[in-house]
């Protein structure tokens, strides 16, 4: 039987080499982790059939949960081909971008938060100048009428000028939009939170005709004079044989 012996001096040397490979590889990965960046848009589309969202960026990472086709996400960064980003169920993780469709470009606005509150009592700043006095004409009516004016919230103008948008784009002229489907659906889908919501439409050259035009339909009366409503947004798209498409979303928390 043959008996190995190692002497200490060349056991240290085996036992410091073995420590510094371990020391090196734990440097090496550190180094190897990759940095996030804006991608520029705050709201996804899911156009896989089913879109695994994972709890890091890349295929060795469990699965989070999944969304399906057609579901809306919202997208935080992405980190080499992969978003960041938060779905239903406030689940929070990564999926790869080629299964993700940008719908609305970012305008800065976003609050980069689901919770709703926190966009509340935006101000008029993020508005367009056709959306601020559009903005104006309707709270003057409201205070005209002893009611309380309308605040913008953030998430809701975004909604507004994305359904403008879409109307332009598909020439439509309808609540129900064919992308989206109707003003609650839309809402829903954009994890917009509401106790009661509603929309007015509108298709004009002149942002007080739009108004007055609103004003003198009972529906829409109805919609600007409601004391349940107490936030708005307004989206104001040029374009289509109307000179300009609007869009007013209504909500009361």
């Amino acid at each position: 039987m043959k008996v190995i012996s190692i002497k200490k001096k060349t056991l240290f040397k085996i036992s410091s080499g073995i420590l510094f490979i371990m020391i090196l590889c734990i440097f090496t990965n550190s180094f190897s982790m990759q940095h996030y960046y804006n991608v520029g848009f705050t709201t996804g589309l899911v156009t896989a059939s089913t879109l695994n969202v994972r709890s890091g960026p890349g295929t060795n990472y469990g699965i989070v949960t999944t969304v399906k086709k057609g579901e809306y996400i919202r997208v935080f960064a992405g980190v080499g081909s992969w978003y960041i980003v938060q779905v239903e169920g406030d689940y929070v993780g990564a999926v790869s971008q080629q299964y993700v469709k940008a719908i609305y470009p970012s305008t800065g606005s976003s609050s980069g938060s689901s919770n709703n509150s926190s966009s509340s009592g935006t101000t008029s700043s993020t508005l367009s100048t056709d959306e601020k006095e559009v903005f104006d004409l309707i709270n003057k009516q409201r205070t005209n009428n002893g009611l309380q004016a309308l605040k913008i919230d953030s998430e809701v103008q975004r909604v507004a000028k994305i359904k403008a948008q879409d109307m332009v784009n598909n020439n439509y002229f309808a609540h129900e939009s064919p992308t989206y489907g109707t003003p609650f659906q839309m809402l829903n889908s954009f994890k917009v939170t509401y106790k009661t919501a509603g929309e007015n439409i509108a298709g004009n050259s002149s942002n007080s005709a739009a108004v007055n035009a609103w004003m003198n339909s009972s529906g829409h009366k109805a919609n600007i004079l409601n004391s349940s409503f107490n936030y708005t947004g307004i989206g104001v798209v040029n374009g289509s044989k109307y000179g300009k498409i609007y869009v007013q979303i209504f909500i009361g928390k």
